[in-house]
């Protein structure tokens, strides 16, 4: 399969075991470092299952920051964040949440609020994105920083309308309206029939997104997933417009901590205390959907300690240190994000295969990791894939792709029932996406009609 012409100038690193005894099945180039993609988040959700436990929930909470007279509070509202990435406005979540937050101010005393609402996200550090990310990709949702509050993934939808005439501008539409971006429309509508094409542009530290390109008049309107620049802001501005859309009064601005010379020295013990799902429902999110944001804030997480912020550094750091006591060799891992976005991070297949291996045998971190992960023609980015074949509904593996690199590793059982741990790496192609993706397919398929 890979003698294939159309991969001569692809570089494939391959390794599949079996998980009854450690025998190699096949290898090809299982030791050579090369980029995964979104293939990392095995090693990060493993990192976090090991470090943190399944049960692990990220706290949010809201203090006071002043007196509380006849129902108002003169002072500031301080909402005090630790990375829980899944707040998010889809189904009414955020809305329900924030409601219920509300309620439990309203029952503390508290109708009005007369100074600000401040975000303290100063559980994490203050970079909000991962080493070595491409600068042209930072408008798009995948490319979304992080912080230690987060709403709505750190991202809103753009929804892009033909305008009325050909030569019109287009109409720009976005999902939230706090997102705290400010928007260049250079979009034109053109002759009916014309194909859309639109780019979006925006630097890192920027608040300003330009929108740029055509989209032909009675066209159905298009739809861009783009992120924000200040996770915080974002998160206290929704906030801010939720709590006085029920019921509190809130005069002052909603504010980045960090934008404060005056953040209030001293607050009293929280009056609201909110938790996450745990660790084992947000991994589903984060492998099924391969959602980088959530990987980037449980990589920080790992690297949490006593009086130790949050960092990426260390992070990768810990991890490292987990995966050499599992035996994976330090040259086999070089991680720099959680998500595989970087063009930093390097791995071995062997690296993977030792790192699911070691999952799969240890009964604290089996379940929750194997439920994590996309079947084969069924659900998360493996649903379109292998149908009709022997790996349908057999195969649990994650992808990974992005420019040059392509990658699923995962677990599958042989047509005679023995189970198999396998991964599949390819970098530096020249042939289409397509066709590397379908030999990795025939590659999968071939193994789960393998039988002794």
């Amino acid at each position: 399969m890979l003698a294939q012409p159309v991969l001569a100038h692809s570089y494939w690193g391959v390794l599949v075991k079996s998980l009854t005894n450690g025998e190699t099945l096949y290898e090809w180039n299982a030791d050579k470092l090369m980029m995964p993609a979104s293939n990392m988040k095995i090693v990060t959700l493993a990192a976090a299952a090991e470090t943190l436990g399944w049960d692990y929930r990220f706290a949010t909470t809201i203090a006071t920051a002043g007196s509380v007279e006849n129902g108002t509070l003169h002072g500031d509202l301080v909402v005090v964040g630790s990375g829980d990435p899944s707040l998010v406005a889809a189904d009414g979540m955020a809305d329900r949440v924030f409601a219920d937050w509300a309620a439990q101010l309203k029952q503390r005393g508290i109708l009005a609020v007369s100074g600000r609402l401040i975000g303290d996200d100063n559980a994490f550090e203050k970079e909000p994105l991962g080493f070595g990310w491409m600068w042209d990709d930072l408008p798009t949702n995948d490319s979304a920083g992080v912080g230690a509050l987060q709403y709505n993934e750190n991202g809103v939808r753009v929804t892009v309308s033909p305008g009325p005439a050909a030569g019109d501008s287009a109409a720009i539409a976005l999902s939230v309206g706090s997102s705290g971006l400010t928007i260049v429309n250079a979009v034109t509508t053109t002759a009916v029939g014309t194909a859309a094409s639109i780019s979006t542009r925006r630097l890192a530290g920027s608040m300003t997104l330009e929108l740029r390109g055509s989209i032909a008049l009675g066209a159905s309107a298009s739809t861009l997933l783009v992120s924000v620049d200040n996770p915080t802001q974002f998160f206290v501005n929704a906030l801010r417009a939720a709590l006085i859309a029920n019921g509190i009064d809130v005069r002052g601005a909603a504010v980045d901590i960090d934008d404060l010379a005056d953040a209030p020295a001293t607050r009293a013990a929280p009056i609201v205390s909110y938790q996450s799902a745990p660790l084992s429902v947000l991994a589903v999110r984060l492998m099924k959907a391969s959602q980088n944001q959530y990987a980037e804030t449980f990589l920080k997480t790992v690297g949490a300690g006593p009086g130790v912020v949050p960092t990426a550094a260390g992070g990768w750091s810990a991890a490292q240190a987990i995966f050499e006591r599992w035996g994976v060799p330090a040259g086999a891992l070089i991680q720099r994000d959680g998500s595989g976005l970087t063009r930093y991070d390097f791995v071995t297949p062997g690296a993977l295969v030792a790192i699911l291996t070691h999952v799969d045998q240890d009964p604290r971190l089996k379940g929750p990791f194997a439920a994590s992960l996309p079947i084969a023609g069924r659900d998360g980015t493996l649903s379109r894939r292998m149908k009709g074949t022997p790996a349908e509904g057999n195969v649990r593996a994650k992808t990974g792709s992005m420019t040059a690199v392509r990658g699923t590793s995962g677990y599958v059982t042989s047509a005679d029932g023995e189970p198999l741990v396998f991964a599949i790496l390819a970098n530096n192609f020249d042939a289409p996406a397509a066709t590397i993706t379908a030999a990795e397919d025939a590659i999968i398929v071939r193994v789960a009609q393998f039988m002794r």
